[in-house]
């Protein structure tokens, strides 16, 4: 019998490596596949006031998550009453945000995450890629703005171009005069812009720095404007769950920065934000809202993800309470002075929801009802059984707060079979008036509009 050679074995002993961790990562999801389910409903996790049950802590946290399988031919979302929903693009390669410009030309985002190789090490990171391959957003960034215009007015974009390329992981898009700002994973950049323009050659010029890394676990970023420019404001989330890296990578991070476009300076203008996402100007109040992912493995039916009015300086708990004053007896150790101040979020949006896009309705084509409410992209669960998000949802605003239940306005993004079909992200008004929702695994942007209107 011939010897195997030494590089043979190598690869021999890695491939069993490799498979051995792949059964662990079956196992696992099979087991977690069994736990707990959730013993209360998303209604009661949302609303100002969510019924908070005690942390169950499980060896193997719930993992559930909903494998995607995109659209068949002719199929969509279902649109609430008096509703109707179409594709205005296709075809795109994971579109998570949406910026409409001045002129109605729609900027979206065909982004997914950088390499980030000090992210999720060991069993539980391998667990974590597996689940997240299964959702389907394994695949690698395409690091692209692409331009989709509807000219004729149809509800459909008849033309699309490449307008930003060679990007990192972009993400927020904000337009200030003739600069238009980008959020990547790791740098706030400009770009010139003129009117019309269907694609910028230019080089990035460069703002800021973004807290970025070998981590990077949060790496979505965004931006927007003050109402005068002077500003902007940069969402970034924590490099985490609880600060189990410690708080020395979490520099600037589960926050909101305030930075001077002009000087590149910046200051923390929130903080203690787990993973804030979209940001929105109340069109009645003028205050800044913004919808934050909240913690994981605390049970089923914790913790809220939530909107939230942005006080400047105000601290929201992370990584030490939750909702308030509720404290993670995970974190160490504890800072009993920061719980004291926690501000409690103003609506919770249930629990494990991934809410994600935040658009305010100031037009008047959809219904009346809208009328300055949020529209707000949820993404979907992992951590709930059965699963929660999957949906874009709407809260009713009256003189600048909310005051009303959450309602469904797409639904359907799961089949009968608990496969997802499409996973709404970001959400903006077009310049008619209309939502518009980009669909991560459907890969579509889809417009809603009143079911009597194109």
């Amino acid at each position: 019998m011939t010897s195997m050679p030494i590089h043979g074995k190598r690869i021999q002993r890695a491939g069993l490596a490799l498979a051995f961790v792949m059964a662990l990562v079956a196992g696992t999801l099979a087991l977690c596949a069994c736990s707990e389910h959730a013993s209360q409903s998303v209604r009661h996790g949302s609303g100002p006031d969510p019924v908070l049950p005690a942390p169950q802590k499980t060896l193997i946290p719930t993992v559930d998550i909903a494998p995607a399988v995109g659209w068949k031919a002719g199929a969509k979302p279902v649109a609430a009453a008096g509703l109707r929903v179409a594709a205005f693009a296709t075809d795109l390669d994971h579109p998570r945000w949406l910026y409409v410009l001045p002129n109605g030309d729609v900027l979206v985002a065909e982004t997914n995450a950088p390499p980030r190789p000090e992210d999720g090490k060991g069993l539980k990171g391998a667990v974590m890629k597996a689940v997240m391959k299964r959702a389907g957003a394994g695949v690698p960034s395409a690091d692209r703005i692409s331009l989709l215009r509807d000219a004729d007015g149809d509800g459909i974009a008849e033309t699309r171009t490449v307008f930003l390329q060679n990007l990192k992981s972009p993400f927020g898009m904000a337009l200030v005069g003739d600069q238009l700002y980008v959020a990547n994973a790791d740098a706030l950049v400009r770009f010139p812009y003129r009117d019309g323009d269907t694609s910028i050659s230019a080089a990035a010029e460069k703002v800021a720095d973004l807290p970025g890394g070998p981590i990077n676990h949060h790496w979505t970023k965004n931006v927007v404007a003050s109402a005068d420019g002077r500003k902007l404001y940069v969402s970034v989330g924590s490099n985490s769950n609880i600060a189990e890296n410690g708080m020395d990578n979490e520099v600037e991070r589960a926050a909101i920065l305030e930075i001077d476009p002009r000087s590149g300076a910046r200051r923390v203008f929130a903080s203690g934000l787990r993973n804030p996402v979209g940001m929105a100007w109340q069109p009645h109040s003028g205050v800044l809202w913004t919808t934050v992912n909240e913690r994981d493995e605390l049970g089923n039916d914790l913790v809220p993800d939530y909107m939230t009015s942005v006080r400047d300086g105000g601290f929201y708990g992370w990584p030490y309470s939750y909702f308030g004053e509720h404290v993670d007896a995970r974190v160490q150790p504890q800072r009993p002075d920061l719980v004291a101040r926690a501000i409690k979020p103003d609506y919770a949006l249930g629990s494990h929801t991934a809410s994600l896009g935040l658009a305010f309705h100031d037009g008047t084509l959809l219904p009346a009802r809208y009328a300055n409410g949020a529209f707000i992209g949820q993404h979907g669960s992992w951590n709930r059984k059965p699963p929660s998000g999957y949906r874009v949802v709407f809260v009713p605003f009256t003189d600048g707060r909310p005051s009303g239940a959450m309602e469904d306005v797409l639904t359907g993004f799961l089949d009968d079979k608990g496969q997802a079909q499409g996973r709404p992200v970001g959400v903006a008004i077009d310049r008619h008036g209309a939502l518009l929702v980009a669909d991560d695994v459907g890969n579509v942007v889809w417009r809603v509009a009143p079911d009597d209107i194109r």
